[in-house]
């Protein structure tokens, strides 16, 4: 039984490993690919909605998460399960707007950044979605 759990264990991990990886090979690609930093950000941006577009169809199509009965609990759901289920991390909730129809998942520590090579001249600050002139 223990076995089962973890070959369960270490395919997840291997699978965020992956994707952190590919994630990684990605951004460098683009910094060769474009030599402006808001080019690079607009092809970042539109793909990184197309990659949340997907990985939410994925994760309904995998789990067995119910519907959620209002948007604090789907907030939940995606920081504590989707999150851990992907990259194996489970990001702060923070910043809820006054209405409560938007909020802010805080990653502590990113490991979409892990495998980003940037250039000399660039970098990558807080957001891994966003490259940035190195002053």
């Amino acid at each position: 039984m223990s076995r089962q759990a973890n070959r369960g264990t270490e395919s997840k991990k291997m699978s965020s490993e992956l994707f952190t990886l590919t994630y990684g090979a990605l951004v460098t690609q683009l910094c060769k690919d474009y030599e402006n930093d808001e080019d690079v950000n607009k092809q970042l941006d539109k793909m990184g909605y197309n990659i949340g577009v997907r990985l939410i169809e994925d994760f309904l199509a995998r789990s067995n998460v119910g519907r959620c009965h209002d948007f604090r609990e789907t907030a939940d759901v995606i920081a504590k399960v989707a999150f851990k289920m992907y990259l194996g991390i489970t990001p702060s909730i923070t910043n809820w707007s006054p209405a409560g129809d938007e909020f802010s998942l805080i990653l502590e520590n990113n490991p979409l950044v892990d495998f980003v090579e940037l250039p000399e001249r660039r970098r990558c600050d807080r957001n891994p979605n966003e490259v940035h002139q190195a002053d």
